[in-house]
């Protein structure tokens, strides 16, 4: 069939329902927690779980799925994607235990994996030409602004109107639409040279995410100096020696760690940790402390978020322009006085906090997560010869995950320490603590603004490439 232009918006069509589902599931599910809690008894860890369980296997695959695309297809592997998002969404919603919920997480993860990294290797194979495949590359960074955006109020309109079980139901239908329409119309494609699969880096990158976050979660239930959880910190290193022993003497490795030797590319993965840590942990406490502590139902909460993900819209585009035209330095600065003013607002949370003082702290927020995607996409691949970019791409997609995954663990384990009574009691004063860490981010990322763009960074950027 031949690749008309509308057979070409179609395929962009199909690619972004993909991303749209996901990213409504992502806000919506955080809307739904409190819900969830009550109806399968689960306890606060449990609740990081749900989250972390999704987070956690989207970051360890990211970069397999990726790589097995290029090899046996891309359209092929979307398909199987589609499908196993959709078979995990059905069991989330047929969950009757917070473990099989977490489960279930999990299996969606593993079809997300397949999703948004080959669905953006498609579009840039579908639009060959420079400048529509650059329209059809914004209008897919759009649809990441409008998922954000409608997700928290479609998220808290379900739970009121039917119960958190719809929030998985409506990815169902939307997921089969997609794989029917992906089987007609998407094109199938292949990489000229696949890389290589690396099952040993995999399984490392595997164990050091998994030890790392559970020791995180559950260290506070378990107690910091019990067995368990040393085991895992004592896993979490091991592994993180073995990749930096075991990755480079490998020809094909699944972390590039010469890809480190730029100074650009090192800033954007801790830029994409902590900013993305930020916004699990924003995304995750919010929600609580919007239902639990100011009693709100899960449509009022998601309207009370209306204006960080409206900013995170807007600002988003206006970040990319100016990346291009006067590069990342400005974006990057106002990220960090966004995050960090957000913070410091937030670090005097009480139950009784005033709506508007909420709203600036939200808008805030909103602006510096808005501004920061763009300068992390330009800095990872900054220097990078062609052949190499859509990995260094790929291990900041991934950082971005992680940090997530970090967040949520890191500002619920901060919050559940602190706790005294009830949520709806101490969260408010128990949260302080993740406030002043996001504040941390927030100066880390103003800081990497000029770290990443000064003259030595510059030239450091072209040090991959030359090796």
């Amino acid at each position: 069939m031949e690749m008309t232009r509308r057979r070409r918006m179609l395929v962009l069509g199909i690619c972004c329902m993909s991303l749209f589902v996901v990213g409504i599931d992502v806000t919506a599910v955080n809307l739904a927690l409190p819900s969830i809690s009550t109806d399968l008894h689960a306890s606060f860890s449990q609740l990081q779980w749900v989250l972390d369980a999704y987070t956690l296997v989207l970051a360890s695959l990211l970069m397999l799925s990726g790589s097995v695309a290029d090899r046996i297809g891309r359209r092929k592997v979307f398909q199987v994607g589609l499908v196993l998002f959709g078979g995990g969404s059905l069991l989330c919603s047929l969950s009757v235990s917070a473990p099989m919920l977490i489960g279930a997480r999990g299996l969606q993860a593993v079809g997300g994996s397949m999703l948004n990294p080959v669905a953006m290797s498609i579009i840039t194979n579908t639009f060959t030409e420079a400048r529509e495949r650059a329209q059809a590359i914004g209008v897919w960074g759009g649809t990441v602004g409008l998922s954000m955006a409608l997700g928290p109020v479609v998220g808290g309109g379900l739970v009121d109107a039917v119960g958190w079980k719809a929030i998985f139901w409506i990815n169902v239908p939307i997921v089969a639409a997609a794989a029917v329409l992906a089987a007609r119309y998407v094109p199938e494609s292949r990489a000229a040279t696949a890389r290589r699969l690396d099952p040993v880096g995999q399984l490392l990158v595997i164990g050091l995410l998994a030890s790392l976050t559970y020791g995180i979660i559950e260290g506070r239930g378990l107690g910091w100096t019990s067995g368990r959880v040393l085991l895992c910190a004592a896993v979490a290193v091991g592994c993180a020696v073995a990749i930096g022993v075991v990755e480079p003497r490998r020809a094909q490795p699944l972390i590039e760690l010469g890809f480190f030797r730029s100074v650009p590319f090192t800033g954007a993965v801790v830029c994409a940790v902590v900013g993305f840590a930020s916004l699990g942990g924003f995304l995750f406490v919010n929600t609580l402390y919007l239902q639990q502590a100011r009693g709100m139902s899960p449509v009022h909460a998601g309207l009370m978020t209306l204006p960080m993900a409206g900013m995170i819209a807007l600002c988003a585009p206006v970040s990319g322009r100016l990346v291009g035209r006067i590069g990342p330095r400005v974006s990057m600065i106002v990220a960090g006085v966004g995050f960090t003013t957000s913070a410091l607002i937030l670090t005097t949370l009480r139950t009784d906090t005033s709506l508007v003082e909420l709203g600036v702290a939200y808008v805030g927020f909103g602006i510096g997560f808005g501004f920061l995607n763009a300068p992390i996409t330009n800095a990872a691949v900054s220097g990078m010869p062609r052949e190499q970019s859509g990995v260094a791409a790929a291990i900041a997609s991934t950082s971005r995950q992680v940090g997530s995954a970090l967040g949520v663990a890191v500002f619920g384990a901060l919050a559940s320490a602190r706790l005294t009574g009830p949520l709806r009691i101490s969260l408010a004063t128990a949260s302080h603590a993740g406030w002043w860490v996001m504040a941390g981010c927030g100066v880390a990322l103003f800081a990497m603004a000029f770290v990443t763009t000064s003259e030595r960074a510059r030239r450091s950027a072209y040090e991959p490439a030359a090796a």
